[in-house]
């Protein structure tokens, strides 16, 4: 691992020379929709699989029930509508309607070795369970094993699950909110005042919109409604595997609720205190790490594997902040097969951020974009890693309901501490979060959002998070995670009561983001068995962000040679999610 003091410097003046907060944060909050997928072939075949899926169902077809009454749907799911209380305090009063999906278990329910339910969340807050089990279901089931159903949902507010948080009338008006206003800021303060009016604006909607569902969309009742879909199953005791924002909702749960835990894990653990803090201060302490993982492992790959190598990571380092300047003054014209638009230097921002995520599948295309860019001007490459498709008023039913951007505040809003309004704040806040991380001008914008909140009671679970568990959890971290570093997760295990932490050594977010035997295997095994590995256990990972090709005799698959047929199942799945998962921005 290096450090050059040189370049940190020379980042912090171009960072304090123009914030990009309105082009970069709006840049990422557009990825929420999409569930934050890095190439764009994946974002094409799981619309492709969803509008296959859609011809042959739709959820409007489902009759809410407050039983689990499941239909097929989609490839090999079935699916169902819970209806649960609005307002778990008042039971009797108005309903919510939760959208769940599960791939069942290959065992019956009445078998001795059937072992239940695991919920997933995918993080967000906004994200939806429902396109996370389409696209990473069948292979988080051959990690858990067939004796599970593997189950997940659309918290309320989102996607699916009804009353949906919604600030806009139509869909066009959504659609357009995002770009209104986009352009280079060249003076910090005006970078601030935009992001801070754009948020007042975001604020009256919300409240103008607002028919009286909105203060109940918070973690608390989320956590609340994961018991009642537990015990829709016929179970007593939650089994629940959460990533990013997940592990708050996994550890509100177990803090209201720790007599009822099963198996629980968390996964890419955000502080929670910090969280309900409405502060988001402290997710990027690792970021730059990840970002120094880019450097040093293109240098070791090689130019034969790595297109925009140099000979030292510092020469990276120097050669990506050259293309940042360069596109600031003169930002790329890019028009690719179905869109167009300009890479400049809040586009290559946010591009660069976005891949810290899941450096595994997506440090090459990142790579082959930088060196397009820095041969060629060709913007092309890095443009299709974030490349949105054109919106289309004529949009179908069940379209504008993946938008997660309404929801995600809502759900941040609502959870923390009221964020003072006024201006002046703000630029402190900014100013002095840039001091700390480069990726401020991205990351800091976030709590921006919640200046202009309806003022809800605040008498919802908040913390703290202190539980003696009916069986201990397990908390998974990244040596290397851009935005949910270690350090939290050895933060939180401490409150809960025979906890273990497992890390594993690798860059990226969440354990999904790289391939790992050893960490699928601890994993499979604290849910089949509840046995948690040895405190301080470090997982290695079988992967590359640059990796030699190896094929088989028919110039196919990878070679795992020695490996038994179980331990290849699971490898081949972690390999799987490492291409193909993705968790909704900001975690």
């Amino acid at each position: 691992m290096f450090t050059d003091s040189n370049y940190h410097k020379r980042r912090r003046r171009v960072l304090l020379r123009g914030l990009a907060f309105t082009v970069v944060f709006y840049a990422v909050l557009w990825l929420i929709e999409r569930n934050s997928g890095f190439v764009s072939e994946n974002l094409a075949s799981l619309k492709d699989a969803r509008v296959a899926g859609e011809q042959e169902f739709t959820w409007e077809e489902l009759i809410p029930s407050t039983e689990l009454v499941w239909k097929d749907c989609y490839t090999g799911k079935q699916c169902a509508r819970l209806i649960v209380p609005l307002n778990y305090s008042d039971p009797q009063g108005e309903k919510a309607t939760i959208a769940v999906i599960k791939k069942p278990s290959l065992l019956a329910i009445d078998s001795k070795d059937y072992k239940g339910p695991v919920l997933l969340n995918p993080g967000g807050p906004g994200g939806s369970g429902v396109e996370f089990m389409q696209r990473a279901g069948d292979s988080i089931s051959t990690i858990l094993g067939p004796q599970f159903d593997t189950v997940s949902f659309d918290p309320r507010g989102i996607g699916r699950s009804t009353p949906r948080a919604s600030f806009f009338k139509t869909d066009a008006e959504r659609a357009m909110w995002p770009i209104r206003g986009h352009s280079v800021i060249n003076n910090t303060d005006e970078g601030i005042s935009r992001t801070w009016a754009r948020a007042v604006i975001t604020g009256k909607l919300a409240e103008e919109m607002d028919t009286g569902y909105l203060r109940h969309i918070n973690t608390d009742q989320t956590a609340r409604d994961m018991l009642t879909i537990v015990e829709a199953f016929g179970q007593k005791k939650i089994q629940y595997w959460g990533f990013s924002y997940g592990s708050v909702l996994g550890a509100t749960f177990a803090s209201i609720f720790p007599d009822k835990i099963h198996r629980l894990a968390i996964d890419g653990v955000v502080d929670a205190e910090n969280y309900f803090a409405t502060l988001w201060s402290n997710n990027l302490l690792d970021t730059d790490k990840t970002m120094r993982s880019f450097f040093v492992e293109c240098a070791k790959a090689g130019p034969d594997r790595c297109p925009f190598y140099a000979p030292t990571p510092q020469d990276i380092a120097k050669n990506l902040t050259a293309l940042y300047e360069s596109v600031r003054k003169q930002p790329v014209p890019v028009r690719t097969e179905t869109s167009y638009g300009l890479l400049d230097y809040s586009r290559l921002r946010s591009t660069v951020f976005v891949t810290l995520y899941q450096p595994y599948s997506a440090f090459l295309p990142l790579a082959q974009g930088l060196a397009d860019l820095a041969a060629r001007a060709d913007g092309t490459t890095l443009y299709k890693i974030l490349e949105t498709p054109f919106f289309e008023c004529s949009c179908g039913p069940g379209e504008s309901i993946l938008d997660g951007r309404e929801a995600q505040s809502a759900i941040l809003c609502n959870d923390g501490k009221d964020v003072p309004g006024d201006l002046k704040s703000a630029e402190k806040f900014f100013k002095d979060f840039a001091k700390e991380s480069e990726w401020a001008e991205i990351w800091g914008a976030i709590r921006m959002n919640c200046v202009a909140w309806p003022k809800f009671p605040k008498n919802h679970f908040q913390g703290p998070f202190i539980a003696n568990t009916s069986h201990p959890i397990l908390l998974i971290g990244n040596t290397a995670d851009p935005v949910t570093p270690l350090w939290a997760a050895k933060k939180m295990s401490r409150g809960f009561n025979g906890s273990v932490v497992l890390t594993q050594d690798s860059p990226g977010h969440c354990s999904l983001s790289a391939p790992s035997l050893c960490t699928q295997q601890h994993i499979r095994d604290y849910f089949q068995t509840g046995a948690l590995p040895k405190a301080g256990t470090i997982c290695s990972v079988e992967a590359s962000p640059f990796p030699e090709k190896k094929f088989d005799s028919d110039g196919q698959e990878p070679l795992w040679d020695g490996m038994t047929e179980g331990d290849r199942g699971l490898l081949e799945a972690a390999h799987a999610l490492s291409k193909s998962y993705s968790l909704p921005i900001p975690f």
